[in-house]
């Protein structure tokens, strides 16, 4: 059992945002972001992430229009979805490009990141009061218009600070100031903190280089000391600005994780230093209590790396939460085994509406998957961090997944599996689904896998979406009670009340849209995304 943390909420109601994200350059204009909102529609969220710009904000140093900010809440409330705006500042992916012109234009008000060579980079430096205060002036000033306009629609539900922090091309900076803090003591409150916490990767580091209780940065971490400091730096920068914006207007805030670190890569060559990477992301959970998530951009499917990910940031300090992720079949773990409180989708998302209008068929299978989550967001929400829910992942050559269900085991079938092809109804037809002869023991990955959720709500109450899939239910009988039966036989002899297809309305209520008879679950209770919701009560 887990205490599931519910960052986003929506007129004091626990929340679960399923969104798209618009592309970088979305939010200048009415026609693009109308193209994601409609996008958002098709593919059954409720949520739209889309950028706000600072050097739209503060075109003038001083003068600020909302007028962009203003249309995107408009059209919001108009297609009754939810917004988490990103704010486009600082940095974004480790670089400076939507900071003002005023900002681009003083380098040596607002100075940026310094090389060893004398060189600077197009990345202002964390260590500069005058960039910081601009920043924290601007968010503050946008969080008061959001508390004016919206306090009372919660049409906005959250902010992204910043995006993708960190230096590109470097591990820190090098100018006369930074250096100097290089070269002086560590923050006694970061030693405090390794010493208390005990374990983590930045405790592994300073026990490593020899566990100094004082020192400067390389004398208390070594090789490492640039990214550590970079890390320290901008965390300490964003916090400030989060603590501005949260004084303006209490909204969630988080920070998104540009992921591509191992011990191999040097920091800034292959992801920005200083972002909030495994290595570091302790500095950040220490040095940010203004800001409620630190949220990875997943954007692969490998599960060994994903699980890691998801142990790795799914945390009793830090809610796990995707702001940059595909809908891939992991997801439904994320969901299940690491109590994901939102999602949002990155990485064609702005490509899923063909010319007519509706979803282009290469994308349908992406699509399916965010239905299926969305038909059961208020299964999720009440039964995460329990041992009832789930996630049915087909990997490769994986024909079966049982699950203990209590009373009940359970068997889920992905494709046709050892049952015989029948036809489910007059809406799935044997040609959608995948060829007998592949699936007994050499299940392709070309093809579709199964995925989805099983929820089990009560002793013999169960709920299932997804797709590709069916779930056979036996009940666990003494050994002298056991009869041989063929797989396919499973249901015949389970004496289930009701299987019935439906959706929750929007008190959370399930509503039966269409009853099953008997006939077609002697070959198992399958689903598929279209469907919703499948209910299966079963009868002592």
């Amino acid at each position: 059992m887990a205490n599931v943390k519910r960052v986003f909420k929506v007129d004091g109601k626990p929340f679960f945002p399923l969104a798209g994200q618009a592309h970088n350059d979305a939010g200048y204009n009415d026609l693009e972001s109308e193209t994601f909102f409609k996008a958002v529609k098709l593919m059954h969220g409720n949520t739209l992430t889309i950028p706000v710009y600072w050097l739209q904000v503060e075109p003038e140093e001083g003068k600020f229009n909302f007028t962009a900010v203003d249309a995107l809440i408009a059209s919001a409330r108009r297609y009754g979805v939810r917004l988490i705006l990103l704010w486009f500042a600082t940095w974004k992916n480790g670089n400076i490009d939507y900071v003002p012109t005023w900002v681009k234009d003083d380098k040596k008000r607002f100075k940026r990141v310094m090389l060893p060579t004398g060189g600077d980079l197009w990345n202002l430096s964390a260590h500069c009061k005058e960039s910081l205060e601009a920043d924290k002036k601007a968010f503050s000033a946008l969080c008061k218009h959001l508390k004016a306009k919206d306090s009372k629609e919660h049409t906005v539900i959250a902010i992204q600070l910043e995006n993708e922090s960190g230096i590109l091309g470097s591990d820190r900076d090098y100018s006369p100031e930074a250096q100097a803090i290089f070269d002086s003591p560590v923050p006694a409150k970061l030693i405090t903190a390794m010493k208390t916490t005990g374990k983590g990767p930045v405790y592994d580091i300073w026990q490593q280089a020899g566990g100094k209780q004082s020192g400067s940065w390389p004398e208390v971490f070594g090789w490492p000391a640039g990214e550590l400091m970079t890390a320290w730096a901008i965390a300490t920068y964003i916090d400030n600005v989060g603590k501005v914006g949260k004084e303006a207007h209490d909204i969630p805030m988080y920070i998104n994780v540009w992921l591509i670190e191992s011990d191999l890569v040097a920091a800034g060559e292959g992801y920005p230093s200083g972002c909030p990477v495994p290595k570091v992301l302790d500095i950040f959970k220490w040095f940010t209590p203004h800001i409620d998530m630190i949220s990875p951009d997943v954007e692969y499917n490998n599960t060994q790396r994903y699980q890691y990910l998801c142990t790795t940031y799914s945390r009793p300090d830090n809610p796990l939460f995707f702001p940059e992720t595909p809908p891939t079949t992991n997801l439904f773990r994320a969901i299940a085994e690491y109590n994901l409180v939102g999602y949002s989708w990155m990485g064609g998302f702005d490509n899923i509406i063909a010319a007519d209008g509706t979803i282009r068929p290469e994308m349908q299978d992406a699509v399916n998957t965010i239905y299926c989550i969305s038909s059961a967001i208020p299964l999720i929400l009440k039964y995460q961090g329990t041992d009832k829910i789930h996630a049915v992942v087909q990997e490769e050559y994986m024909p079966n997944l049982w699950f203990d269900l209590g009373d009940y085991i359970g068997r889920v079938q992905f494709g046709e599996g050892m049952v015989r092809p029948v036809r489910k109804d007059w809406r799935h037809t044997k040609g959608d689904t995948m060829p007998k002869e592949q699936v007994d023991s050499d299940v392709k990955p070309e093809y579709k896998r199964g995925r989805g959720l099983l929820i089990q709500a009560g002793k013999n109450e169960f709920y299932l979406v997804g797709t590709g899939w069916r779930l056979f239910l036996r009940r666990k009988l003494p050994p002298e009670q056991n009869i041989a039966l063929f797989y396919h036989q499973d249901l015949a002899n389970a004496r289930q009340f009701s299987v019935d297809e439906g959706h929750f309305n929007e008190n959370g209520i399930f509503v039966v849209d269409r009853q099953r008879n008997k006939t077609p679950l002697t070959y198992g209770a399958w689903v598929e995304a279209d469907i919703g919701v499948l209910r299966v009560i079963m009868g002592d």
